[in-house]
Formats: C-alpha cells, structure tokens, sequence
C-alpha cells in the first residue's frame, strides 16, 4: 500500500467518524439521550474531540504523540464499553440495524492506529 492511500485512508475514516461522532453529539444537544455519561460528561463528545485532534494532527502531518493519544483514549473508552455492553453492564448507542455503535467504534480506532503506524513505518523507509 503507498503512502499516498495510507494517508488518505486515515483521512476518510477520520472523517467517518467525525460525522458519526457529530451525529450524536447533536443528538446528546437536543434530547439529553444521545449517548452514556460519566460524570455529566457525555462521551459521545469525548469522542468527538477524539476525531477532531488526530484529524488535525495527521492533516498537519505533524504532533503524533496527540494523534495516538487521543485514538488511544478513544479505543479505551470503546473497548471498556464494548466490554460493558457484551456482557450487559451498559447500554451504548445503537445504529438503525441494533447494532451497538461502540463495537463500530472500537474498530474504527484500532484501525485509525494500526494505519497510522503503517504509514509512519513506510514514510521512515523512504
């Protein structure tokens, strides 16, 4: 895989999640039911911010510390929840098909740091 598609594949998955993330945001705004809470804090827009810094990070093709540390906190933040709503200790959002959004989550933020090593690996070759 070249850098190019690499870069642009964390780009469109960033951006998926961006809007996905969004979407509930907007929905935690009007009705206070969007998404879980930890300390009044919806997670939902943890999230969000969680997109917001690696996508800023690998557009400015520069602070990877940030852009592993807010993918990092995010997959734990989904792995926990993932783990909580397999074994029926929480209740994460659901896509129209009933699937939990925190599975998705989980496999968008293993994959955005997987590729990003990828891409750092193959751009320290060259």
């Amino acid at each position: 895989m070249s850098k190019k598609i690499t870069y642009y594949s964390i780009l469109v998955v960033l951006i998926i999640g961006l809007f996905g993330a969004g979407i509930l945001v907007l929905e935690e705004f009007k009705t206070g039911e969007g998404c879980p809470k930890i300390m009044h804090i919806p997670m939902c827009l943890v999230v969000l911010i969680c997109f917001i810094i690696p996508l800023i990070a690998h557009l400015l093709k520069k602070w990877n510390v940030l852009y592993f540390l807010f993918t990092g906190l995010a997959g734990s933040i989904a792995l926990v929840a993932s783990i909580m709503q397999f074994t029926g200790h929480a209740e994460c959002p659901k896509t129209a098909s009933g699937t939990p959004m925190c599975y998705y989550s989980l496999i968008i933020f293993s994959g955005l740091i997987l590729l990003k090593i990828y891409h750092l690996k193959r751009n320290n070759k060259n």
